[in-house]
C-alpha cells in the first residue's frame, strides 16, 4: 500500500519517507479529550507557555528560537488565540478598547479600517508586530533577524492580550473602569519581556524595548490613518 501523503510504498505501520501512519484513528470523544489535554498540558501547551512567559520570557523565547520548538505553543497561533480570547471577552462585556478611536468620522475609510483593526485583533497584532519589529531591529541592532524578532513579538503581544483579557473580565464584573490601566500594564509587560530577551542585565535594554514598542504602535496607528486618508482621497 502506498502512503496517502507522499505516495511512497509502505511496508509497515508507518511511512519510511515521511513518517505518516498507515491508518489514523477515527475522531471520537477520546480524540477530543486528548486534544484538550494537549492544549492545556502543563509541560507542553498554552498553560505551560503562559507560565514560562510570565516567569522567564527572555530565556523561554530564546530557547524556542535556537533549541527546542516543541514545548511552547506555536507563536502565531498563540497570538491569534489570545487575541480571539480578548475579542470574545470584549464583545461579551461590551468594552470598547482599541488602538485607534475614530468615532467622529464614521463614514470615512479611516473609521472603516479602524473598525477592522478592533474586530480582528489577531491579524492586526501581527501587522503591528511588523512595525515594532522594525524599530527593535533598528534600535537594538541585534544579531537576531527580523523574523526571529517577530516570533518574540507574537509571544509577547499574546501575553499582552491575556493581560487585557483579565482586566476586561474584572471591569465587566465590577463595573470599575480599569481598561486604561490594562493598557499601561500591557505595555510595561511587553517592554520588560522584550528587554529580558535581548539583555536582561542592563536597564538600558528595557528602555530600548519601551521606546521600540511605543514607536511601533505610533507608526502603526499613523499608517492606518494615512491609508484611510489615501483611500478617501482616491474615492473623491
Amino acid at each position: 500500500m502506498n502512503c496517502r501523503n507522499c505516495n511512497t510504498a509502505m511496508t509497515g505501520n508507518f511511512c519510511s519517507h515521511c513518517g505518516r501512519p498507515l491508518q489514523i484513528d477515527r475522531v471520537d470523544w477520546h480524540y477530543i479529550v486528548h486534544e484538550i489535554q494537549h492544549v492545556l498540558h502543563f509541560e507542553k501547551g498554552i498553560v505551560y507557555t503562559v507560565k514560562e512567559l510570565l516567569r522567564k520570557p527572555g530565556p523561554s523565547v530564546h530557547a524556542f528560537i535556537t533549541v527546542d520548538r516543541s514545548r511552547l505553543v506555536k507563536p502565531v497561533l498563540f497570538l491569534v488565540v489570545t487575541s480571539l480570547i480578548y475579542s470574545t471577552i470584549e464583545h461579551f462585556f461590551h468594552i470598547e478598547q482599541g488602538y485607534i478611536d475614530m468615532n467622529d468620522t464614521k463614514n470615512s475609510a479611516v473609521s472603516l479600517i479602524s473598525n477592522w483593526v478592533q474586530n480582528h485583533y489577531g491579524y492586526a497584532n501581527i501587522i503591528m508586530g511588523v512595525f515594532i519589529a522594525f524599530w527593535l531591529k533598528l534600535i537594538y541592532r541585534a544579531h537576531y533577524n527580523f523574523f526571529e524578532i517577530l516570533i518574540l513579538l507574537c509571544f509577547v503581544m499574546g501575553m499582552a492580550m491575556l493581560i487585557l483579557s483579565v482586566f476586561a473580565i474584572f471591569e465587566g464584573l465590577t463595573g470599575l473602569h480599569t481598561m486604561k490601566l490594562s493598557g499601561v500594564v500591557g505595555v510595561l509587560y511587553c517592554s520588560w519581556a522584550i528587554g529580558h530577551f535581548f539583555d536582561r542585565k542592563r536597564v538600558v535594554s528595557y528602555l530600548k524595548a519601551l521606546a521600540s514598542y511605543l514607536l511601533g504602535m505610533v507608526t502603526f496607528s499613523v499608517s492606518v490613518i494615512l491609508l484611510g486618508l489615501l483611500v478617501d482621497f482616491i474615492k473623491h
